[in-house]
Parts: structure tokens; sequence; C-alpha cells
């Protein structure tokens, strides 16, 4: 099981009242108005918390007749407390989330109303601005001289020098005035 599950499970049990719906489901399936006679609360809050369970994998749902029943993941639930919180990749999962962290500061920076500001003077960062742009690039397929610049205009007047950085960075390729991503 990797971090971000092991979290959302986490999560959605720090909740007393998706606690008692999940007890009640430990008895038996339950449909929504049940579980909300039998836990004294509002249909809606109890469908709320089983969204949230349900999200988690806590919750499966199926159909009977008008009924939508819900009954609890055994398969979720029998893991142990070591299973979930067990990881052979924390470190991996918290440096991928240090670096999605300096991407998102990094575009903030440099990007106002949805325009490029200017281009980072710092490689690292305009490398990040630059993979931005090839991800408005669809991979195999293949592009004018002049697509390619109508693409970079909609948010950086400098075509030129993002086709540029975008070839001499190994991110696209060009020949012939036919460009493509790598």
């Amino acid at each position: 099981m990797d971090i971000s599950t092991s979290i959302e499970i986490m999560k959605s049990l720090a909740d007393t009242s998706r606690l008692r719906v999940l007890n009640s489901l430990m008895e038996k399936p339950h449909y929504v108005e049940e579980l909300a006679n039998r836990l004294d609360l509002a249909p809606s809050t109890v469908s709320f918390h089983l969204k949230k369970l349900e999200a988690a994998g806590l919750v499966n749902q199926h159909k009977e007749q008008y009924y939508i029943i819900y009954s609890v993941n055994d398969d979720l639930l029998n893991l142990s407390l070591k299973e979930l919180t067990s990881f052979e990749n924390i470190e991996k999962y918290a440096q991928e989330e240090r670096i999605r962290n300096y991407r998102i500061k990094v575009l903030k920076t440099f990007f106002k109303n949805k325009r490029l500001v200017k281009l980072p003077v710092q490689r690292k960062k305009r490398m990040i601005i630059l993979d931005g742009y090839a991800g408005m690039f669809k991979k195999g397929k293949k592009y004018s001289e002049e697509n390619v610049n109508e693409i970079i205009k909609q948010s950086f007047d400098d075509y030129c020098t993002i086709r540029r950085l975008l070839i001499e960075e190994n991110l696209m390729k060009r020949e012939k005035q036919i460009y493509w991503l790598i």
C-alpha cells in the first residue's frame, strides 16, 4: 500500500460519526435511511460520511431494488495497523512532495494571470517553466512552426525564445520547421 492511500484511510477514520457509521456497517450492511435512524443523524450527514469512507476504500456499495446498500470492505479493514503504516517509499514520497511544492512556488512566482511574466535566469527554475510549455503539446503529434508559436503566444509574447529553449533543452525536436515532443 502506498502512503497516500494510507493517509486517506487514516483521515477518514478521524471522525466520530464516520467511526459510528463504520461500526454499524460491521454488524451488517445498511442503506442510508436505516443508518440515519439507527445513529440519530440526518440522511444527508450519513451520505456525506459514507462518501468519505467509500473514497478511502473502507466501504463498498451495491444496489438492491430501490436501495443502495453499504457494507464494509473486509479486505481493507482486516489490515493491521503495522501494514497501514509501514512504507518502503516514505523518503521517495517526502521528496516528491517537496519537489511538487517547489514547482508550484516557481510557477506562482513567474506566472501572473496565466501569463509568463519573465523567464527565470536560474536553469532549475527555467526547466520547470519549459516543462510546463512542453506539457502544452501532445506526444506523437507533429506541429508546424506557426502552431508552436500560437500555442506559446497564448501565455508569453517572446515565443521565439521559448521555442528555441525547448529545442536546446531537448524537450522538442525540429526538422524543416516541423516540431514534436521527444
